[in-house]
């Protein structure tokens, strides 16, 4: 099996309901696509969903990465030989992460279409199914609870609280709204590097009886000690996600105890390859798992889900990116039902041709 032809282009989709986060708020995204096809007739799919703040990438350099190097790379290569391939690419820029990902996905497509099994039995198919939590954006009181009502009537059962601009203010949301919704709904919240460490400590003193079950990057990422110091002095697991980026930055966050858990983005680390050895760092050192997402297609969505469901060391999910988006060409791939994801029954990411 040889890749004899490639196509690669930029879709941007916009939001229904544009959210905020600390440091902005997001009305639309663009998606780069990447369509492979072999000589025995098989075709693959890849996603990048580039982001300036996380993974210093935008379309325009994606595409120029694609042209300059996966192409070169890719046409008339064996998809079988990703890791070279891969190991090859990273030669030449190891700072393009959702590039790398674009590419990493579209060989592990191949191969498992190649092989005939969905991705996630290919590679290793632990479980057939995991829950999703839903992201609130920062919004007021009245907002956050009428949200959060919307998506739990819809059978979510796991929300994502975004904070981090006022410590005071998030800490009158996060009390609020568990006394609005019960103690049978799990609350994650994200501060996205929003919070100084004597912020992130009152915050967490605050609501201690709204039994808040993650808190995700507290501090901001440029000062990592920060969020050992928050990890080390809280009763709530506390999470990487900013701070993770690459395996080595995995490596050192566990070894040094500063985090408790972390989330493993395949657009920000590079793809399912390096994901599965950042997985393993993380199980090794006996941190848990969160797959989770940027604002991407469904496609880039499956390729995470296929990940966390081939894993045990995957507790969670955060994979609900592609839910607000308008104009995503790729659908069927993720079934949902009261908030836990299925994959489809096709081989690969079990794409068809949307196009």
């Amino acid at each position: 099996m040889k890749i004899h032809s490639l196509e690669c282009w930029a879709h941007e989709m916009s939001l229904k309901e544009p959210y905020t986060i600390a440091y902005e708020t997001v009305s639309r995204c663009t998606n780069i696509f990447l369509k492979a096809v072999t000589d025995t007739g098989i075709t693959g799919w890849g996603c990048a969903a580039p982001d300036e703040v996380v993974t210093g990438e935008n379309p325009e350099t994606v595409i120029r990465f694609f042209r300059d190097c996966i192409e070169p790379l890719l046409m008339g290569s064996d998809p079988w030989r990703y890791v070279y391939l891969l190991e090859e690419a990273k030669k030449i820029n190891s700072s393009a992460p959702s590039a790398l990902a674009m590419m990493d996905m579209v060989l592990y497509d191949l191969i498992s279409r190649e092989s005939g099994v969905p991705l996630y039995k290919f590679l290793g198919g632990y479980r057939e199914q995991i829950a999703t939590s839903i992201t609130i954006g920062i919004l007021p009181v009245k907002e956050t609870i009428k949200a959060a009502d919307k998506w739990i009537s819809k059978g979510f059962s796991i929300l994502k609280i975004k904070g981090g601009k006022n410590y005071l203010e998030d800490i009158e949301r996060i009390i609020r709204l568990r006394e609005a919704i019960g103690e049978k709904i799990e609350i994650r919240f994200d501060a996205n590097q929003g919070y100084r460490v004597e912020e992130a400590l009152a915050f967490i003193e605050g609501t201690k009886n709204s039994k808040i079950e993650v808190f995700e990057q507290p501090t901001p990422k440029a000062h990592e000690k920060l969020l050992g110091a928050v990890s080390q002095n809280v009763s709530v697991p506390v999470m990487a996600d900013e701070s993770l980026l690459t395996l080595r930055d995995a490596f050192r966050l566990t070894r040094n105890d500063l985090a408790d858990m972390i989330n493993i983005k395949l657009m920000k680390v590079g793809g399912i390859n390096e994901a599965l050895h950042i997985n393993s760092v993380g199980k090794s050192a006996g941190v848990e798992s969160m797959i989770g997402c940027m604002d991407e297609s469904e496609l880039g969505i499956a390729a995470g889900m296929h990940v966390a469901l081939a894993r045990p060391n995957v507790l969670y999910a955060d994979l609900d990116g592609h839910l607000d988006l308008e104009g995503d060409p790729f659908h069927g791939l993720i079934r949902l039902e009261n908030g836990v994801l299925y994959p489809g029954s096709g081989p690969g990411l079990g794409v068809i041709d949307p196009r």
